[in-house]
């Protein structure tokens, strides 16, 4: 049996379901997105995506609110959570998943080192939660590993939410 990628799984999983899903990035910069819209089909599912690089389209396009960035920065729990939120809201989905991290190889402090990330999940019933990641590795590798762990995440939070 052969091992299918995440984003394959994704369109066995939610062809003709009617759940709808979209992402919210910053570290990964639309990673996410591209590899969920490399499969055909994923139109019926995937509304949307926001790159939210700077704090800036965090707030205006997302809605994560000032306070949250000025006390716990953009490479945070709080700062994920209302990035999934926001996305969720935004697009009108399911689900939406987001990322926030540190890709490097610079931008990293000893309290938040290059390869820390935060994925954050949003789900029906207004549930978000959010996963901590330390991540090795190159900037290209940080972000892949990224994108790996939230396309898996969603899924196994969908399968979970349909037994």
């Amino acid at each position: 049996m052969t091992h299918q990628p995440p984003e394959q799984q994704l369109l066995q999983l939610l062809h003709g379901t009617g759940i709808t899903i979209a992402t919210a990035e910053s570290c990964t910069g639309g990673l996410i997105a591209s590899r969920i819209t490399d499969v055909a089909g994923s139109s019926n599912y995937m509304l949307g995506s926001v790159v939210s690089y700077s704090n800036a389209a965090k707030q205006n396009i997302l809605n994560v609110r000032q306070g949250t960035l000025m006390a716990y920065g953009a490479v945070s729990e709080p700062t994920a959570q209302e990035m999934a939120t926001g996305a969720k809201k935004l697009f009108e989905v399911d689900y939406a998943i987001s990322v926030t991290g540190i890709a490097g190889p610079g931008g990293g402090t000893p309290e938040k080192p290059v390869g820390l990330t935060y994925i954050g999940l949003a789900m029906p019933g207004d549930r978000t939660e959010v996963r901590r990641y330390q991540w090795k590795g190159d900037r290209l590798a940080v972000k892949k590993q990224s994108a790996d762990a939230a396309l898996q995440w969603l899924i196994e939070a969908i399968q979970a939410a349909s037994r």
